[in-house]
């Protein structure tokens, strides 16, 4: 490379520049820039030429370029130039992710690439930044340096670059057939309520490609975030029965039984003949009721003993069982006949005796609400009692699910109070 060239070059410094040979003889103009993913950043290893007179493009590898400032020199003949090709390892920048979508994850946002940054080491280039700011796009436009000017002359305002590294993008697949190996683990990594937000706003297609790509839990997690119910049956119905099954099975029971009862009932059938069987019946259950009352809004995934069960057992059987349970705060108390007799706190039960039956720290006044009770009843009682959790018994008191407080909150939310 020659003397005068600069560090750091933006893609939009490189496209439209003229490109000639080492003898001054042109050969066309810089359409496009080719990188492979390599680690730490992709590597410029092709410059896609735009011929003079003619619509056809030309492939030149980037160790052919001598030089940079003024334009764009390369060692090779114009006759030696090829034809564009594809490679699985490779990206084609203008074509593939100049102007499109990707995910931020350090910011946990869908952004539009509006330039690359590329910083050059001796004679290579590499990929270290997305551009996706005002200024990115005022430099693609040629406004970049009177809109500056104009801004710190009026406002004294500095008009910055908004950089995001390689590292913390997650590529989205293109209209076309790029197929990128950007990990996904990315995308798991962030709070599910950030990853929901994501997926609404990207395209149908993108969203798809991007929900199928997470695993079961993640996937779960996500979409009980994901307030649009039409959405989220969008994105099951996009999936295999399998893996729709996998990704319901991992749901809380509650939001799990929502989803189904959107579904169509032959869809939400075979999604449950797909589950572990004492999953499946437990939703069933749930679907029984109308989703306006309390029997639609409780989940069946808590934790009841008997009174007998003595302090060590139920923390035992507390630790078990706290990944598949949506009530983790109470212990509930039943009789023969699953009877309702009473509750304990996580509280009351890490400051007992560990030999103390159940019986001796329970809380005989249960606060209850039956199956058939509406939601502005469920609410009422929630909110005057203070509960975490609301559980909901049948005619004989038997106990059938309780309530999470989140469900309260959902309601409220919609309701704007």
């Amino acid at each position: 490379m020659t003397a005068g060239e600069k560090d750091f070059y933006f893609i939009s410094e490189l496209l439209g520049r003229k490109v000639v040979a080492s003898d001054g003889r042109p050969i066309g103009r810089a359409a496009d820039v080719i990188v492979e993913r390599v680690d730490p950043y992709p590597l410029v290893v092709g410059l896609v030429v735009r011929r003079r007179f003619s619509r056809a493009a030309a492939a030149l590898p980037w160790s052919c370029v001598t030089a940079i400032e003024p334009t764009l020199t390369c060692t090779l003949r114009v006759d030696a130039a090829a034809a564009p090709a594809a490679a699985p390892e490779t990206i084609r920048l203008r074509e593939e992710v100049l102007d499109k979508q990707i995910v931020d994850t350090f910011g946990a946002k869908v952004v539009r690439v509006n330039d690359l940054h590329f910083l050059r080491i001796n004679s290579q280039l590499r990929l270290v930044h997305f551009d996706v700011g005002l200024r990115g796009l005022m430099r693609r436009l040629g406004w970049e340096k009177g809109l500056t000017r104009t801004l710190q002359w009026l406002f004294s305002y500095e008009l910055t670059d908004n950089l995001i590294g390689w590292k913390n993008v997650q590529l989205l697949p293109g209209a076309g057939s790029l197929k990128l190996n950007v990990p996904h683990k990315e995308l798991s990594r962030l709070h599910p309520a950030e990853l929901a937000d994501i997926l609404e706003d990207l395209s149908n297609y993108d969203r798809t490609a991007i929900f199928r790509s997470l695993d079961a839990e993640t996937a779960a997690e996500a979409l009980e975030e994901i307030d649009d119910p039409k959405l989220q049956q969008a994105l099951i119905e996009d999936m295999s029965i399998e893996k729709a099954s996998d990704i319901i099975e991992e749901m809380s029971a509650s939001d799990a039984a929502d989803l189904l009862a959107d579904l169509p009932s032959e869809t939400a059938e075979e999604i449950l003949e797909e589950m572990e069987e004492g999953r499946a019946e437990g939703l069933r259950q749930l679907l029984e009721h109308p989703e306006e009352t309390a029997g639609g809004m409780m989940t069946t995934a808590l934790l009841n003993l008997s009174p007998a069960d003595t302090v060590e057992t139920a923390l035992q059987r507390w630790r078990e069982a706290e990944p598949e349970l949506d009530v983790i705060y109470y212990i509930y108390i039943t009789g023969p006949d699953e009877v309702l007799t009473g509750v304990v706190s996580m509280r009351e039960l890490l400051r007992a005796e560990p030999r103390q039956p159940l019986s001796a720290i329970q809380s005989s006044r249960v606060i209850t609400v039956p199956l058939d009770a509406s939601e502005d009843e469920v609410v009422e009682t929630m909110i005057k009692y203070g509960l975490r959790a609301l559980p909901v018994v049948d005619t004989a008191d038997r106990l059938k699910g309780a309530i999470r407080l989140r469900a309260v909150l959902d309601i409220l939310y919609e309701s704007g109070n």
